[in-house]
Order: C-alpha cells, then structure tokens, then sequence
C-alpha cells in the first residue's frame, strides 16, 4: 500500500517539477520527493503488511 501512495507521490512531484510549480512552502517537488521516499522506506520495512499472509506460508 504504501508503495502504491509513494508512486502517486512521486508522478505528482514529478508534475510539479516540471511544470515549474510549487504549492507554496509545504507542497514543492523536493518536500513530495521526501515524502515518497518516506512512504518507500515504510513499505519495505514491512508496515501495513497483512498478517493473513505471513500465516499462511507458515502452513506450507
């Protein structure tokens, strides 16, 4: 899930970049590029993973 949110970050950030736009303070390219990479570095750390998924390879 987080994956998926870091890569809408990510094409909105990039919009913005090259549109030459900005948001006001909060909202430029670099604070959304933080943002996604926050959003990536959550997702491999394995927050919001299911738990269905971890028991049901330990069935196997």
């Amino acid at each position: 899930m987080f994956a998926v949110a870091a890569a809408v970050i990510f094409a909105f950030a990039l919009i913005l970049d090259w549109a030459g736009e900005s948001l006001g303070d909060a909202f430029t390219p670099q604070t959304l590029m933080f943002a996604g990479l926050l959003c990536i570095a959550l997702h491999l750390a394995g927050f919001y993973t299911s738990t269905a998924r971890l028991t049901s390879r330990r069935r196997r």
